[in-house]
């Protein structure tokens, strides 16, 4: 039985926490701060995953649907979602420190690890 937007937002906290399953692997966790978190578990490579979609209210259950198809398409294509994840934000970090200031300094730091003469590093500097 698929899981609806009311059930969705009328879970409640328990003492421990506890699944409401979705259809095709797609799980809501609620814990007991009364955070919900959406889940989606898959095998790759024999292995059992669980990859993490979000938060909701911040991911609603039709983007988290979205997400969950999005991922299986992955796994069709044998691919693993989850180190396509870490892959794209790894990604991003290594774009966003890409300029000439941070070579420059790479590369001065080169220098002075090479042992460069004082006068050489004011020149470089």
């Amino acid at each position: 039985m698929s899981l609806t937007a009311l059930a969705v937002a009328n879970a409640r906290p328990k003492a421990k926490p506890y699944k409401l399953t979705d259809e095709r692997a797609l799980r809501l966790l609620v814990m007991p701060n009364g955070g919900k978190y959406w889940r989606m578990h898959y095998r790759y490579l024999g292995k059992q995953k669980t990859l993490a979609l979000g938060v909701w209210p911040d991911v609603s259950l039709a983007a988290a649907r979205e997400r969950r198809d999005a991922a299986r398409t992955q796994v069709a294509e044998g691919l693993d979602p989850l180190a396509e994840k870490k892959l794209k934000k790894i990604r991003a970090q290594i774009d966003s420190n890409i300029t000439f200031k941070s070579i420059a300094e790479e590369w001065v730091l080169k220098c002075e690890r090479e042992g460069r003469a004082e006068i050489t590093l004011e020149k470089v500097r």
